[in-house]
């Protein structure tokens, strides 16, 4: 399955741009959602407070997780992007739910996977991928958390490759296509993702992979410190499909470090920045039309091959990058010499 997967894509991508979906977390944010909502009957009795536990909803409320899904596929999305965030063992010690991260990676790969069969019964001559997402944790395995201990690491390497193992093995369960280690603050906590991926291919076949960085400010650096050259260096091991930037940044901020990209990368490269900038209520204002005229000089310089939105973005962003995209030529994949 993996490999016949990897060859159809890589032959769309060699066609055209391919369009993932916008925020999910946005989305949910529409629906006027409770503590009973993400409860559901089966966690009634749990103990800890479970509102804001967006990933759990893939379990106690598919049916808007699967509608999210659905809005962007029909706009004419590619890729859904599972809801599985923060759905690893280390992220979901905030509520108390590390026994139920596969359940919950997959559940959220299933809600995917029935609106992507179900747009692409619809859309023969366009199939849609499910995308398993694999957040970067909310520990970082380089950085202290104290500035008097330097030394000091929250999480180790081999606790990270353990959680990403476990949420990988249960996104491919629930039917998830690809897998993508995304919004990476800390380069190491990526690297034992890529650890991960391979024990994954061992037992799944070749199954593609995609990264995604972030640069966290004006530096140009990811929040370990390392350039769009070092972080591609790091990853151009993992045999990926892609490697891209997400998050942090709106398109005009992020258009710099993709054409660093576009210059060094032998993978497809992916883009999908928030709406802007946040304004100082935490909330993104962009309009997708002004998305769509910034995102215009990343397919029109022939830098991209995916793209899609963060933080901030809707299925109207979708089908305003979805329209642009469709008049410019995909990347040209560069390959070592």
């Amino acid at each position: 399955m993996s490999t016949s997967t990897l060859k159809t894509l890589k032959a769309i991508l060699s066609e055209r741009i391919m369009l993932l979906d916008g925020a999910m977390g946005t989305m949910i944010q529409r629906y006027t959602l409770e503590e009973a909502d993400f409860r559901g009957d089966r966690f009634q009795q749990h103990t800890s407070p479970l509102k804001g536990d967006n990933d759990l909803l893939a379990i106690t409320r598919p049916d808007i997780i699967q509608a999210i899904h659905e809005e962007y596929f029909s706009v004419g999305s590619d890729f859904a992007t599972t809801n599985s965030f923060n759905a690893t063992t280390i992220a979901q010690a905030d509520y108390a739910m590390e026994a139920h991260v596969y359940d919950i990676n997959y559940h959220a790969a299933q809600c995917a996977r029935r609106a992507a069969d179900k747009w692409t019964a619809k859309t023969r001559n366009q199939p849609r991928f499910v995308i398993g997402a694999l957040g970067p944790t909310n520990r970082t395995a380089s950085l202290s958390p104290d500035v008097n201990d330097p030394g000091k690491r929250l999480v180790t390497f081999d606790e990270l490759r353990g959680a990403y193992l476990q949420a990988a093995n249960a996104l491919l369960e629930g039917g998830a296509d690809i897998l993508m280690i995304e919004t990476v603050f800390d380069t190491l906590n990526a690297k034992a993702g890529l650890y991960a991926m391979a024990e994954v291919r061992e037992k799944w076949g070749n199954v593609p992979v995609m990264v995604s960085g972030t640069i966290t400010d004006a530096s140009g650096r990811t929040l370990s410190g390392q350039t769009v050259e070092a972080f591609w260096i790091s990853m151009m091991h993992g045999d990926l499909l892609s490697v891209g930037l997400n998050c942090a940044l709106g398109a005009n901020e992020m258009l710099a470090y993709i054409k660093r990209l576009d210059q060094i990368s032998t993978s497809f490269v992916s883009a999908h920045p928030n709406a802007g900038l946040p304004n100082e209520f935490g909330e993104y204002d962009e309009s997708p039309e002004q998305m769509a005229s910034q995102i215009e000089w990343f397919v029109k310089g022939g830098h991209i091959n995916i793209l899609g939105g963060c933080c901030g973005t809707t299925p109207d962003h979708i089908a305003a990058l979805k329209a642009l995209a469709d008049n410019y030529a995909p990347r040209t994949i560069r390959h070592c010499t």
